[in-house]
């Protein structure tokens, strides 16, 4: 029986082509979906240029200039690297469904005997066929519960580790497709015809399907603009009076300041919501 596995975070099949995807987010017409770190990529470049400027005229504090623009590539670099490794999480998550549901088999009944069964593959059954299902079975797809009684792993597809009972009758006889019989024997009547099974449409959320933004980010999105909108004003003005001061302050070290002051630790985590959403699945369609 196929089994959906959990794919670890630090897989070297996700982790490698993640460097590549994260280099590739550069281009801005990507970054400019998290503002936060667009305008982090942005003050990295203008410290670049001004960096390879000062390299070939000679300027001062090199050293110091260099560091700052380590520091503010190494932040943008990892807030795509985090990107990268939800997306990649996800496909691997995506494939394991995939299979499971390629490779699960079920127990049709051909009669009212519960042992007279022929073993088919789970994507040939249609709505109204009944299997069986006993104790280390996957369910082969979603159905309800028309005889017995049996404890269901159902942490492949809503991340939750404690077995449900599941029964015939009541509100607790609907099962899920790649889900298995832990105890006990059930019979299920097929209620969802392929494709348009829950697992399918997991794998359509996981694969890359666009979610609808929560009103929570939304809202979190228009917070982080306006503070860095806020925090850009108060930077520019700080030549200004360092000036009617009779001092000045370099670019760089206003760049560092800026980057301080803006919401950069918010912003950079915020690419980490793919990989919320695709943990518990089921979330997403609520």
């Amino acid at each position: 029986m196929a089994k959906a596995t959990q794919t670890s975070l630090f897989d070297r099949r996700i982790l490698v082509p993640a460097i590549g995807a994260s280099l590739r987010k550069l281009d801005p017409r990507f970054m400019v979906k998290n503002p936060v770190m667009f305008v982090v990529e942005v003050v990295a470049l203008l410290t670049t240029v001004l960096f390879i400027r000062d390299l070939i005229s000679g300027g001062a504090d090199l050293g110091f200039t260099f560091q700052i623009i380590l520091w503010l590539w190494f932040t943008v670099l990892f807030a795509n690297f985090a990107e990268a490794v939800a997306e990649g999480r996800g496909k691997a998550q995506a494939e394991s469904l995939r299979r499971t549901r390629s490779e699960t088999q079920a127990k049709l009944l051909t009669g009212a005997d519960p042992t007279n069964y022929k073993i088919v593959p789970g994507t040939t059954l249609k709505v109204g066929d009944i299997v069986l299902v006993e104790a280390g079975d996957i369910i082969p797809s979603d159905g309800e519960v028309i005889e017995g009684v049996a404890s269901v792993n159902e942490a492949a597809i809503t991340g939750e580790s404690a077995p449900v009972i599941r029964e015939s009758g009541g509100d607790r006889s609907a099962v899920t497709g790649g889900t298995q019989v832990l105890s006990d024997w059930i019979r299920v009547r097929i209620t969802a015809a392929q494709g348009s099974t829950f697992l399918d449409r997991m794998i359509s959320l996981v694969e890359g399907a666009e979610r609808q933004k929560t009103p929570n980010e939304i809202a979190l999105n228009i917070l982080l603009a306006g503070m860095t909108i806020i925090f850009v004003l108060a930077t520019v003005t700080i030549p200004s009076f360092a000036s009617y001061a009779g001092g000045t302050i370099p670019v760089v070290v206003l760049v560092a300041l800026f980057v301080t002051l803006i919401p950069t630790t918010i912003g950079g985590p915020c690419c980490m919501d793919r990989l919320v959403s695709r943990r518990s699945p089921r979330r997403a369609f609520v």
